[in-house]
């Protein structure tokens, strides 16, 4: 009886091991699969609400978004969507000035950020539009 109460002790203790690294890992990873805006990230975070992880590849598989222009848009000279046409790449920062620098706050990073990500969500019905489900402390 004794070496079998042993072997469940080791047993467990090999199973919560696991468990822990599991977790470790998969903290570790999301914290890597964050993406930083402007200089803002999980670590360097000035805003007045906590930073959005957003997962870019766990997003798009749950949301079942295959086509980057979806997110990733151009527009041609006419200000009109470019289907099919990706910016993916090319810093979102290049068109959508910082809002803290921007003199029209509607085009600012931040706001757009906001307008794709509820707009997106609105439509399809699904997924959070209000600022806490997103920034989460």
């Amino acid at each position: 009886m004794n070496k079998f109460i042993h072997s469940i002790v080791i047993l467990v203790y090999i199973a919560m091991t696991g468990i822990a690294l599991t977790l470790v890992f998969a903290k570790t990873a999301c914290a890597d699969d964050c993406f930083d805006i402007n200089g803002e990230s999980i670590d360097k975070n000035t805003n007045s609400r906590p930073f959005v992880c957003f997962q870019h590849d766990i997003h798009n598989e749950t949301a079942g978004i295959e086509n980057c222009w979806e997110c990733h848009h151009l527009y041609d000279e006419h200000d009109k969507l470019v289907q099919d046409e990706s910016s993916e790449g090319q810093p979102c920062s290049e068109c959508h000035a910082d809002t803290k620098d921007s003199n029209n706050p509607d085009i600012g990073l931040a706001a757009q950020y906001h307008k794709l990500c509820r707009d997106c969500h609105l439509s399809r019905e699904k997924g959070p539009v209000v600022c806490g489900e997103c920034h989460r402390k």
